[in-house]
């Protein structure tokens, strides 16, 4: 699969393009199934909420479920991504971020190269945001909210690189979050809009593109995946210890695009 050169025009404008059902539903459905598997092993890697119920994120899923190592390497996803990086590219980190239907939490705004080029040391936004919706993501479960066209102004807040995060597991969003006063000026340059659509539909996004959504308020659960695609040039450069691998991935070798189908593995149709 290959962008059109319009969609690449308006990544590069607009910081953020949606492709509609770029999984199909039964697709779609193999990576809930994979999803719901892989939550309930317990480990560093799976985070809940601050009340200790409910499962907030779930990290390098790629690495313990086939429907998500089949889907990295899917040509509809590193087609596009090579193009927009304009190179290969690795998997620098994966994560599923859930939203329990009434109860979700939801992210401050924030700019993700902000993080990390703070806890990782990465020198350059060289990487590409590939956000893929598990479940169908409306008004009411949350979206994550862009402010379109903001990641060609920088990095708006900028952590000192190999600070006190850099040892952190996950950095917490509010050593990044933006200001009132921030999203102000921004959104009066910019505007807002939110990613919604069906399951299965994917939204490629920026690195430095302002993003965050807020809580989870309807009766509808919202799974987002997100593969985060680094180019293979630009790994990072940790002045301490590195984070985990899995937050931070370190085979640095290009993908190489697969045929394999994503499918329900045997355990999960038996």
């Amino acid at each position: 699969m290959q962008l059109s050169q319009e969609q690449i025009r308006q990544f590069r404008t607009q910081g953020y393009l949606i492709l509609d059902q770029l999984f199909s539903p039964e697709e779609a459905e193999a990576l809930q199934d994979a999803f719901e598997r892989d939550a309930l092993i317990p480990g560093e890697h799976r985070v809940v909420e601050q009340d200790g119920g409910q499962v907030r994120a779930v990290y390098a899923s790629h690495v313990r479920q086939p429907e998500f190592a089949a889907m990295i390497r899917s040509p509809r996803v590193l087609g596009p991504v090579r193009q927009l990086l304009d190179g290969e590219a690795y998997i620098y980190q994966f994560k599923v971020n859930a939203k329990a239907a009434f109860s979700g939490a939801g992210w401050s705004w924030h700019q993700d190269f902000a993080a990390w080029q703070m806890a990782d040391n990465l020198q350059e936004p060289r990487l590409v945001n590939v956000g893929v919706f598990l479940d169908e993501v409306n008004e009411f479960n949350g979206p994550v909210v862009f402010c379109p066209g903001s990641h060609r102004d920088g990095l708006v807040k900028k952590g000192p690189s190999g600070g006190p995060a850099a040892s952190e597991q996950h950095v917490d969003p509010e050593d990044i979050a933006l200001t009132p006063a921030d999203m102000t000026g921004l959104v009066n340059r910019h505007g807002l809009t939110s990613a919604r659509g069906s399951a299965g539909t994917v939204v490629l996004f920026d690195p430095e593109i302002v993003h965050g959504s807020a809580p989870n308020i309807g009766p509808f659960r919202r799974r987002l995946l997100i593969v985060t695609y680094n180019d293979v040039d630009n790994v990072p450069q940790p002045l301490g210890e590195p984070r985990s691998e899995y937050v931070v991935g370190r085979d640095t070798a290009a993908l190489e695009t697969t045929a394999q189908e994503i499918v329900p593995t045997l355990e999960a149709v038996g």
